[in-house]
């Protein structure tokens, strides 16, 4: 596909208009955002990310439609591993739920640049070595390993980085252990000090910086078009905030939805390993991907116990 500047803009144009918006909302509402408005911004974004499929159909045919939409469908189901460690990393530096949302904001706005930098890369490796194919594959079978296994060493990491008194962050950036409303910095003694919430800022890019590692090698495995590549991980990433503000008091309910991501790890990279031997249609791709999360959803969904006073009347 070779695309015109003008769809560029049209894309640029659409991202900044909604952040636009996003972010004025921020900004008029100082308490937490209410599960309403969570799940309006999130249909808005994923409205926004599906109709953005329909102008890639328009101008470039059904299969560049379909394989943005098995591209978006991967990147928006493994976005959902970024949720479990916020949870964590809010949890630990005790961050309240109104300033979870402005932490995730900016969080979103540094992930947008960097995951076209490590896109671009990607993209530029991929076309000069072809052999880069195969650590790629090997990093994204290693996350899936990681996903399945590495939950309590995950844990472990999240609460280590969050102790910022006594950690390296304090050797670099002198910090109050207090929160000061909205405030990233405040002066204090003649001294600028790095809040909590910057904190959980600098914690959150990181974060996201690991989580790209996975979720970008991933999507080489359905395309290497750098601009369905692109356009695709943002509209996913977009809608991160609202998403997290859905799911994230419901994590503990979605235990077994790390198998399912796991699964599509795991497929993704062998079908990068065996893209010149064996090839698997988009639909298909994007069948088996829709399929692993919706199954291993609804498998923790029947699976939660019974609350306390059930498990008691049912001993009785």
């Amino acid at each position: 596909m070779v695309e015109s500047l003008w769809v560029w803009a049209l894309f640029g144009a659409l991202v900044l208009a909604m952040l636009a918006l996003d972010l004025g909302a921020l900004r008029r509402s100082d308490g937490e955002q209410p599960f309403k408005s969570a799940v309006v911004w999130s249909a808005a974004w994923i409205g926004l990310g599906v109709g953005f499929g329909g102008i890639v159909f328009v101008l470039y045919g059904s299969d560049a439609a379909l394989t943005y939409y098995t591209a978006y469908a991967l990147e928006k189901s493994l976005s959902v591993d970024n949720i479990f460690v916020f949870v964590l990393i809010f949890a630990e530096l005790q961050i309240p739920p109104a300033e979870q949302r402005r932490v995730l904001y900016w969080g979103v706005l540094g992930a947008l640049v960097m995951r076209a930098i490590l896109i671009a890369l990607g993209v530029f490796l991929l076309a000069r070595f072809h052999w880069v194919i195969y650590p790629f594959a090997a990093l994204i079978l290693f996350a899936a390993v990681r996903i399945l296994f590495g939950q309590e060493k995950e844990r472990e990491v999240v609460i280590n980085a969050c102790a910022v008194c006594s950690t390296w962050v304090a050797r670099i950036i002198p910090i109050t252990p207090v929160l000061w409303g909205h405030r990233f910095w405040v002066r204090k003694g003649g001294r600028l000090l790095a809040t909590p919430l910057f904190i959980a800022l600098i914690l959150v890019e990181p974060t996201d910086a690991v989580f790209a590692l996975d979720s970008i090698p991933a999507v080489f495995a359905v395309t290497q078009d750098p601009f369905l590549i692109y356009t695709s991980n943002i509209f996913a990433m977009l809608g991160l905030r609202s998403l997290y503000i859905l799911l994230g008091g419901a994590v503990s309910r979605l235990r077994y939805l790390r198998f399912g991501l796991a699964f599509i790890l795991a497929f993704v990279g062998v079908k990068l390993l065996l893209g010149s031997v064996v090839e698997i249609p988009a639909w298909a791709s994007l069948g088996i991907i829709l399929g692993a999360v919706a199954v291993s959803a609804a498998f923790s969904l029947m699976m939660i116990p019974p609350p306390p006073s059930a498990q008691k009347l049912e001993k009785a």
